[in-house]
């Protein structure tokens, strides 16, 4: 075993262990970093639409609207695959079993590193057929096409860096990963305005500025794991991939990055309804879009943040402090919704104008904002059980769970309700209809499978 894992700091397990002390303040000082490093990804990716939208047009919108609906569906293969990531290791954490803990970091790097570059050649040669599965209109497919190809290219980088930093907060360091989510949104700004605003190369400076700033934020994160001295370190010469980690990580993340990738593809399907609506359709539903993500950010952030603290708490044999952090998540997600509610609602229209100021745009992004806003209660829920099932171990009933409603029932409601009634507002509310449907399901699997399994 190397000396670097056999030494390991008192101070560092109090200061990363999630297996005692108050679980209120656990929960809030683990999951706030994640939180913020949600928000700072979302602020740099409206940006990206924000001056496209303003010194570009809404065509250009669209564009980017359309490309990110389908780069969601490969980038959230690797959401779900760190997710595997965290609860592997911080079961290894919890149980201070460092010797299989430092096998399993190499081997999911390595794993990263290797699916990424497949990722991103892949997507050169299969983009057009995409865009085609859209129905992505004319007047915005040329750009569409050079937006995604440049964006694809990064999913090496974004591989290496959801892997990266799902092993920093496995052993309880959500503080990293969000300095360096500030970090490469700062470069992001930073380009988007020079490269677009100034040099005037449109979306494929939004492209370009994506690629360098994940790729900041990759570097970020592999001098830290590389340089520390504590039991996640880095070691480049021990990258390796034991098959049998490898299984059990893929056992866990495969499912969550599936359910993640075609939930997505779904709403590729879904962005052809809102196609249907037009140019204007497609921007102000993009703009609604960048709007809704902030208000998922607290389901989402402690859905991460019980993943780990569930795991780790199992691993230390703690399973009444796992079900007491569910008690504590649940109010969390429900109090921090409120606020962001209510400011959603009141100022929506100037919201989504801060994209595109025409008024067809704002009307549909809008109407969009008001229809979902008061029902992410619905998701935040989501978050939490799919957070506490996975970190049982149940990845893949949460995985099919989810694509039953979220995929086929969705689709099925679309298809039936579009025919009945022609509205955009029946593709609106597609998405909690299907939250609502996942939620219930994925609550009954846990209290009737994953409690009783677990029972003493």
């Amino acid at each position: 075993m190397p000396m670097h894992v056999i030494i390991v700091k008192r101070y560092y397990e109090m200061r990363k262990d999630l297996t005692s002390g108050s679980i209120y303040k656990n929960l809030i000082m683990f999951s706030l970093p994640i939180l913020m490093g949600y928000f700072f990804q979302n602020l740099y990716n409206s940006v990206d639409s924000a001056i496209v939208g303003q010194y570009v047009g809404k065509a250009a919108l669209g564009a980017v609207t359309s490309s990110a609906t389908i780069s969601n569906v490969i980038v959230g293969f690797f959401t779900g695959l760190a997710t595997g990531v965290t609860v592997i290791l911080s079961r290894y954490f919890g149980a201070k079993d460092y010797e299989m803990l430092h096998k399993a970091i190499h081997t999911s790097i390595l794993f990263s590193i290797v699916s990424g570059a497949v990722m991103a050649l892949i997507g050169q040669f299969i983009s057009p057929l995409l865009l085609k599965a859209v129905d992505c209109p004319a007047d915005v497919y040329e750009q569409a096409i050079i937006y995604l190809r440049l964006y694809l290219i990064g999913c090496i980088f974004t591989s290496i860096y959801n892997v990266s930093s799902s092993v920093l907060r496995s052993v309880g360091d959500s503080r990293s990963p969000f300095i360096y989510l500030v970090i490469s949104s700062v470069v992001n700004i930073v380009l988007d305005v020079v490269l677009v605003a100034n040099f005037k190369m449109g979306v494929a400076g939004v492209g370009i500025a994506t690629i360098v700033s994940q790729v900041v934020s990759c570097v970020c994160v592999y001098l830290k794991l590389s340089r520390t001295n504590d039991v996640h370190k880095l070691v480049i010469k021990d990258l390796s991939i034991d098959f049998k980690i490898l299984k059990s990580l893929i056992n866990i993340g495969l499912p969550a990055g599936l359910q993640t990738c075609l939930i997505s593809l779904s709403n590729v399907f879904i962005q052809r309804y809102v196609n249907m609506f037009g140019s204007d359709a497609i921007a102000g539903v993009g703009a609604a879009q960048k709007v809704d993500n902030f208000a998922s950010m607290p389901g989402q952030s402690l859905g991460l943040a019980i993943t780990t603290f569930v795991s780790q708490n199992l691993g230390a044999d703690k399973p009444e402090r796992v079900k007491e952090g569910i008690k504590v998540s649940i109010v969390l997600v429900l109090v921090s919704l409120i606020p962001i509610v209510v400011f959603g609602m009141v100022f929506a229209s100037s919201l989504v104008g801060i994209f595109n100021r025409d008024p067809d745009v704002v009307k549909y992004g809008s109407d969009m904002v008001r229809a979902l806003l008061p029902l992410y209660f619905i998701l935040g829920l989501n978050s939490v059980y799919s957070g506490v099932v996975r970190g049982y171990g149940h990845s893949r009933a949460v995985m099919i769970l989810s694509l039953i409603a979220m995929v086929v029932l969705r689709q099925i409601y679309l298809a039936i309700g579009m025919q009945l009634v022609h509205s955009i507002y029946v593709v609106y509310y597609g998405y909690p209809v299907a939250w609502l449907l996942a939620t219930v399901a994925i609550y009954i699997f846990y209290k009737v499978v994953v409690l009783k399994a677990n029972k003493k």
